[in-house]
């Protein structure tokens, strides 16, 4: 007898995020990989890891997709759904705690912070404009270092010290370590002092004139890192909670929304498509002065789905 699944997609600026979750919202499957500039081909990837997983044994009755890539997903795979990150980190941090008053969520190219009370998202911020907030800022200081990731996350745990880094900007967080490796300060130190710059710059930046109320919930790809998590204890000298499945939290909470949702039937176009090349194309919109660029998502000869338009024409077209 096959289990009823929900399927969840999250598709940002750095990795591709899958979720399958049965009707007690159980997570049935998993799936993170980098994008590496190529979406589409990362969530055909992600969905043939989930038919070797799972194969027939579970039918797929809802998706949703969510993240900045959630149009052009929504149209590749047939999602029912199509809903902004906001909601469904919200929704997915809710599920597993209740009684959080303040999420944290910072991925490889935004961050944000989500202000609930009584179970209910009353505010939110985002920071778009400046990378010093997010993840890139640790991956380009890392690759400066010659460390990986993972290793600057396990050296600044061996800080007694951490040197005072600049962190309101990517330049200057670089020119001023730069300074204190020449100076002769530990690289440990370094590491967690860039730890805490990016937490200064998150907490002063994203979440200027926001109340931070504990139970705090830091969820996205950078809740993985060891110095961040204590940057913010220090900081906010609280526990920040991370949740299970902190890195997909985002498709997690797109399914839990394809659940709640429960479309029938479901729009999921199977696991052919990953079998399909499927392409964009763009085009001007010559109807009024704004003369948006459209993307057009073809498979084949069949027109999936377009999006960009100011007016949402094109996007009613299918």
């Amino acid at each position: 007898m096959k289990t009823t699944g929900y399927l969840g997609i999250d598709v940002g600026s750095i990795s591709t995020n899958v979720v399958v979750i049965d009707p007690a919202a159980e997570v049935l499957f998993t799936a993170y990989r980098r994008v590496e500039g190529h979406p589409i081909h990362s969530v055909q990837r992600a969905i043939l890891e989930m038919q070797a997983a799972l194969g027939d044994s579970v039918e797929v009755a809802g998706v949703c997709t969510t993240g900045s890539a959630r149009s052009l997903i929504g149209a590749v795979v047939g999602a029912d759904i199509v809903k902004n990150e906001i909601s469904a980190h919200a929704r997915a941090a809710l599920q597993l705690h209740p009684d959080l008053q303040t999420i944290f969520e910072i991925g490889g190219q935004d961050s944000k912070v989500t202000i609930v009370r009584n179970g209910v998202v009353v505010d939110f911020a985002m920071n778009l404009v400046c990378a010093a907030g997010t993840g890139s800022f640790l991956d380009s200081q890392a690759k400066r270092l010659s460390l990986s990731i993972e290793e600057l996350s396990e050296r600044a745990l061996l800080s007694q010290d951490p040197t005072t880094i600049a962190g309101r900007c990517t330049v200057f967080a670089e020119s001023d370590m730069i300074h204190k490796q020449q100076t002769g300060h530990a690289q440990h130190d370094i590491v967690m002092g860039l730890c805490h710059a990016m937490v200064r710059n998150f907490l002063g930046n994203v979440c200027a004139g926001k109340e931070i109320k504990p139970p705090v919930v830091l969820q996205g790809g950078v809740s993985a890192n060891q110095g961040i998590r204590r940057a913010f204890n220090e900081a906010l000298n609280t526990q920040v909670i991370i949740p299970r499945h902190s890195m997909v939290m985002g498709a997690y909470g797109a399914a839990l929304i394809a659940a709640k949702a429960n479309p029938a039937p479901t729009r999921f176009r199977g696991y052919g498509l990953c079998e399909h090349e499927i392409a964009t194309r763009g085009f001007r919109c010559a109807d009024c002065a704004n003369r948006c660029e459209i993307i057009e998502i073809v498979d084949g000869g069949q027109t999936l789905g377009r999006s960009g338009g100011r007016c949402r024409k094109w996007e009613q077209q299918r």
